[in-house]
């Protein structure tokens, strides 16, 4: 957590930041992943997704868990890097990281849909928040097997911890990036609701 830093006022720095953010969560590693095992493009297969959900209807849990872990290594080395700067830049390189997987301008804008580095992002501002989170996501996976239900509850409770444990800015930065994560899953929200939505461990 950086409350007690000094923040950063000026407009080089944090575009420094953003840009560092950005470029940092735009490294594709699902993509990157698979390729280099021999499997292709993750993209034609499953949801055409290139995160961890998508890498693991291959059948790799090993590679789908490389790509959770670097998903969300590159959000909290982005932070920490910029946290150097101040406690406003770290946020700005926090925004940029999440939107960088999201919009990878590498891929044309079309990314994950950030939970991996949702969960780095929330390792680098609170740990225990993301200890939370993954604690949440285990539950509601064990009970449902449905891995957007596991993200969308873990993500929509992880800033009201982080309010909770007195850290309001942090948990106003995480409300929004959460209200993204759910428009990014809104055709995930659709099928749950239909009872159509793929179940973890469903290969392509």
């Amino acid at each position: 957590m950086f409350d007690g830093q000094a923040l950063a006022t000026s407009p080089l720095l944090l575009a420094a930041a953003a840009l560092l953010g950005y470029l940092l969560g735009s490294i594709p590693f699902g993509l990157i992943i698979t390729r280099l095992a021999g499997l292709g493009d993750i993209r034609a297969i499953g949801s055409g997704n290139i995160g961890t959900t998508n890498v693991l209807r291959t059948g790799r849990k090993d590679l789908a868990a490389a790509t959770l872990i670097l998903d969300g290594l590159k959000g909290t080395l982005a932070v920490l890097i910029a946290a150097r700067w101040g406690a406003d830049a770290a946020i700005v390189a926090a925004v940029a990281a999440f939107l960088g997987h999201i919009f990878p301008v590498w891929l044309r804008f079309k990314g994950g849909k950030g939970v991996a580095t949702f969960l780095g992002l929330l390792f680098a501002f609170a740990w225990p928040v993301g200890l939370f989170f993954m604690a949440v996501w285990i539950a509601v996976a064990v009970v449902t097997r449905y891995s957007s239900a596991s993200a969308l509850t873990a993500s929509a409770l992880s800033p009201v911890v982080m309010l909770l444990l007195g850290h309001q800015r942090e948990a106003m930065l995480f409300a929004g990036l959460a209200v993204i994560l759910w428009v990014m899953h809104r055709a995930n929200i659709k099928r749950l609701v239909a009872g159509t939505e793929s179940r973890i461990g469903k290969k392509a």
